[in-house]
């Protein structure tokens, strides 16, 4: 049985899910036309906010303490 993860990772986890449902959220409205006045510089950042994340989060993830 493993121990629970840090709360340092749980708190990477969190934020990598978020940012990650907003990207996709934003993307799929921004496709649709719900949110079409959003300029594709903002939906570029979103992603590289979730890339930056996910790689933090699996560093964190993988780091032994």
């Amino acid at each position: 049985m493993s121990p629970p993860p840090p709360s340092d990772t749980l708190i990477y986890a969190y934020l990598f899910s978020i940012s990650v449902a907003i990207t996709i959220v934003v993307y799929i409205f921004r496709g649709v036309g719900i949110l079409s006045f959003i300029p594709g510089g903002i939906l570029w950042l979103l992603i590289l906010l979730s890339i930056a994340t996910g790689i933090i989060y699996g560093v964190q993830k993988t780091k032994r303490y």
